[in-house]
C-alpha cells in the first residue's frame, strides 16, 4: 500500500533539515495518522521545537507553540470570556489551542492545573468553558515536549495526562557522522522557516482513511491483548489498561501504512510497544517510569502465537 505522506515529507531536502532524525519523524506522522499525540523527552538542544516546526510546515498544518510555565493559566491555553462593556456581553477570544499542531513546550515545567487543560482537548479535540462546548480543527496535533524529570523547574505528568500521549519517544543524540552533517549545514534554521507544504490537508485526511482499512489479524489482535494482560501480572509497576491495548492498535495500521504494506505485522507490534507502553508502566509510589526495559522483558515473555 503505497502513501505520499511519508514519500513526500522524507524527500531528499527535507532529510537535510531534519539529519539523523527520520525515524522520529516516521514516529510522529504514525501517530497524526492514528488519531493521536506525542510526546518528546530530552535535554534542551536536541532537535524537539525543530522536528514540531517542520512536521506543521511540511504538512501545511496551523502552528500553535505554546510555552508551559510555572505562572501558565489553563485560560492562557484556552482562551477566556471577555466582557465587552459597549455590548454588555461577554465575546469567547480563542487561545492557542485552536491551532492544528500544536507544540506544547516544556509541559512538565507547568503546574498540575495548567497542564490538564490539555485532557479533554487532546482526547475529544473539543473542550468545555463555562458550560460552553469548543469544537477543535478537525486535524488535531499536539506535540508535547517535557525536559528530564531531575532537571530544575520540572512537574511529573500525571498518569492521566502522560496516558492521552499515544507514544513517548527520547530523541537522544545524533551519531557521530550526523552531527559532523549538522555542523556543515549553518542555514537549517532559515531552510526550514522556507519550507513549503509538501502535501495537502485533504491528503493527510486521505492517509487516514487509508489507515483504518490496513487489516489487521485477530491472532495479531490476541496477541496485543496477551501483552497487555502481562503487564497486569507483576504488581510492582501499574498495568497497561485498555487505551494501550487501542493505540497499539491503531498505531500498527499507521506504521504498515506508512511501510506501504496493507497489513500488521508482529514486528509492527514489537517495534512500537515501547514507544506506547513504555510511559505508561510506572511505579505506584514514585511515577518512576520503568517503561522501556520492562517493555522489552515482556516481549521475550510473550509469544506471537498462543500454543
Amino acid at each position: 500500500m503505497e502513501n505520499i505522506i511519508s514519500n513526500k515529507i522524507l524527500n531528499s531536502n527535507n532529510i537535510k533539515i531534519i539529519i539523523g532524525k527520520q525515524d522520529k519523524i516516521i514516529l510522529a506522522l504514525t501517530c497524526l495518522l492514528s488519531g493521536g499525540h506525542i510526546l518528546l523527552e530530552d535535554i534542551p538542544g536536541v532537535g524537539k521545537t525543530t522536528i514540531a516546526k517542520f512536521l506543521a510546515k511540511s504538512l501545511g498544518l496551523n502552528f500553535s507553540r505554546i510555552q508551559f510555565t510555572n505562572d501558565l493559566l489553563p485560560s492562557d491555553i484556552l482562551g477566556t470570556n471577555i466582557y465587552d462593556p459597549k455590548e454588555q456581553s461577554f465575546s469567547f477570544h480563542e487561545g492557542p489551542i485552536f491551532g492544528e499542531l500544536i507544540l506544547a513546550d516544556e509541559l512538565n515545567r507547568a503546574s498540575s492545573k495548567s497542564q490538564s487543560a490539555l485532557l479533554e482537548a487532546m482526547e475529544e479535540k473539543k473542550f468545555t468553558l463555562d458550560a460552553t462546548i469548543y469544537q477543535l480543527p478537525e486535524i488535531f496535533f499536539v506535540i508535547g515536549t517535557q525536559n528530564p524529570q531531575d532537571q530544575i523547574g520540572t512537574n511529573p505528568l500525571p498518569e492521566s495526562q502522560l496516558d492521552r500521549f499515544m507514544m513517548k519517544i527520547n530523541m537522544g543524540h545524533l551519531s557521530f557522522d550526523d552531527e559532523v552533517d549538522l555542523l556543515k549545514n549553518p542555514n537549517i534554521k532559515k531552510n526550514l522557516e522556507s519550507l513549503s507544504p509538501q502535501v495537502e490537508k485533504q491528503d493527510i485526511l486521505n492517509a487516514t482513511t487509508s489507515v483504518s482499512e490496513v487489516h489487521i489479524s485477530e491472532e495479531i489482535l490476541k496477541y496485543i491483548v496477551r501483552l497487555v494482560n502481562k503487564s497486569r501480572d507483576d504488581s510492582s509497576y501499574l498495568s497497561l489498561g485498555p487505551r494501550a491495548a487501542l493505540d497499539l492498535t491503531n498505531a500498527s495500521k499507521a506504521y504498515a501504512y506508512l511501510m506501504n504494506e496493507n497489513h500488521v505485522t508482529p514486528e509492527h507490534i514489537q517495534y512500537l510497544f515501547p514507544f506506547i507502553c513504555g510511559h505508561r508502566i510506572v511505579s505506584p509510589n514514585s511515577s518512576y517510569e520503568l517503561g522501556v526495559e520492562t517493555c522489552l522483558k515482556l516481549l521475550e515473555q510473550v509469544k506471537v502465537l498462543d500454543v
